[in-house]
């Protein structure tokens, strides 16, 4: 029995009726649109690739243990697999409408965590594919290997056909409950096992002080952040409708600016975050100085050697986004210094034994805990952030050209905006998932976050080129 991981059974306890925790992507194509039936049977031909994608969740009685990946064994591809096209003019302005309203609803907890649609009807003959998987099932890295299943590195690719298929066996209640007991028992008991043994005591007590000073040395910026005034306007209850926008910058812009005012792309990309939160605020007659956006950012710990498997490998940081200061450079300098810290303490934290400690864990606490810290959330932060590198070559569906493609990330808690940075080719965009109810100046930030680019590279242009970090 398939069992799922603490960090996945977190997900799966977050979903809630306001807050659907799959994550998605528009992804669109040069035309034409390829028919519903040879989408169905390619990825009917995918699928022995991916099993999970034909199993479902089936909870454990009395919460004695975490949920298992059971077979559907009334799995229909047909269900899945929708049919869609957007009105005329079929514009971006059109499938963004399209999108926000298909991303914004709740896959069906009882079935298979996934859904695809095939939108027609885009101008100038363009196609589309919204896709949705909830994040119980993949993280952001291990879902871009997973584009393998529909995605091809040559126009002219042969797929396989269809395979007939055989759901195993949904294990009985009895041997759900006896299956939780167990590895409620045994489970730790190896995890135990691992530890380290008496002549290697000297060196674990010695890697214990490390972390542990590290720790220590991160106490000073939780301080920090604990008396930093945050923009708390921006958390709040969710609804159970969304607000979708999207913008885009070029790789040779923001390499640009990494290469003259130092950082790394990725903090040139919360810089650039950071203006359109800037503006949206300054709109908003609530700007003011010393004021931050505080920013989840997940962090993969995944190995080289764990690529292409089907659970969550994340931790997070915090990030101040510095809205209240005016000078782009310097709320560069401000994110730099940030992550540079956050990297030190994650070079020096072994994150994934952290995270595994959640074997440990009681179902029931595990299940009390996610909705904790949900609630935790409208105090700490006020937005996610999650950037995924994307393929830097062309990709294909059915021989047809991937022309751009947009990240859905989800919101939960009293967090209730995201932004979910893909990047492919040349091109990073930028998919903002936001309530409805409270950002319907969602477009304000799209558009300040163009803005930062361009005031930024305005910026590394002023300025001699120095050494990238």
């Amino acid at each position: 029995m398939d069992r799922l991981s603490p960090t996945d059974a977190g997900f799966y306890y977050a979903e809630s009726e306001n807050t659907p925790m799959h994550v998605g992507s528009v992804a669109v194509f040069e035309g034409p649109a390829p028919s519903y039936g040879d989408v169905v049977r390619l990825l009917l031909g995918k699928l022995p690739l991916v099993p999970r994608y034909r199993q479902r969740v089936r909870a454990v009685p009395m919460q004695l243990g975490r949920p298992l990946w059971v077979d559907d064994p009334h799995f229909q591809i047909l269900y899945h697999v929708r049919h869609t096209a957007v009105p005329s003019p079929g514009g971006d302005e059109q499938l963004r409408n399209l999108a926000g309203r298909v991303l914004g609803q709740r896959l069906d907890m009882a079935k298979p965590l996934w859904e695809l649609y095939l939108v027609e009807g885009l101008t100038g003959g363009r196609w589309a594919l919204i896709s949705k998987v909830h994040h119980c099932m993949v993280d952001g890295v291990a879902g871009t290997d997973l584009m393998q299943l529909i995605f091809d590195l040559t126009p002219d690719a042969t797929h396989a056909e269809p395979q007939d298929w055989t759901p195993q066996r949904t294990p009985s209640t009895l041997e759900m409950v006896a299956g939780a007991v167990q590895e409620t028992v045994s489970h730790p008991l190896r995890r135990l096992g691992h530890l380290p043994r008496v002549g290697a005591a000297s060196k674990a007590s010695r890697e214990l002080l490390r972390t542990g000073r590290s720790l220590a040395a991160g106490v000073p910026d939780m301080a920090r952040q604990l008396t930093t005034p945050m923009a708390r306007s921006l958390n709040g209850p969710i609804g159970p409708h969304r607000r979708w926008a999207w913008t885009a910058a070029e790789f040779d812009e923001l390499k640009g600016v990494r290469t003259a005012l130092g950082g790394t792309v990725n903090d040139v990309v919360l810089a650039a975050i950071t203006r359109g939160f800037r503006d949206l605020l300054d709109r908003r007659g609530t700007l003011s100085d010393g004021l931050v956006v505080r920013s989840m950012v997940p962090v993969s710990v995944r190995q080289a050697g764990e690529r292409n498997t089907l659970d969550n490998r994340i931790s997070a940081v915090f990030v101040d986004l510095p809205v209240g200061e005016p000078d782009p450079v310097e709320r560069l300098s401000s994110i730099r210094r940030q992550m540079d810290r956050h990297k030190q303490l994650m070079q020096t934290v072994d994150a994934r034994s952290i995270i595994a400690m959640g074997d440990f864990m009681a179902p029931t606490l595990l299940a009390l805990g996610v909705r904790a810290a949900l609630t935790a959330g409208q105090l700490w932060c006020q937005t996610v952030t999650t950037n995924v590198p994307g393929p830097r070559v062309p990709l294909y569906v059915l021989g047809r050209r991937m022309c751009s493609v947009h990240a859905y990330v989800p919101i939960a808690g009293g967090t209730r905006l995201s932004i979910g940075i893909f990047s492919y080719l040349t091109t990073m965009t930028f998919g903002i998932n936001a309530d409805f109810d409270a950002f319907p100046d969602v477009d304000v930030l799209a558009e300040g976050i163009r803005r930062g680019v361009d005031e930024l590279a305005d910026a590394a242009r002023g300025r001699p080129a120095t050494a990238a970090h």
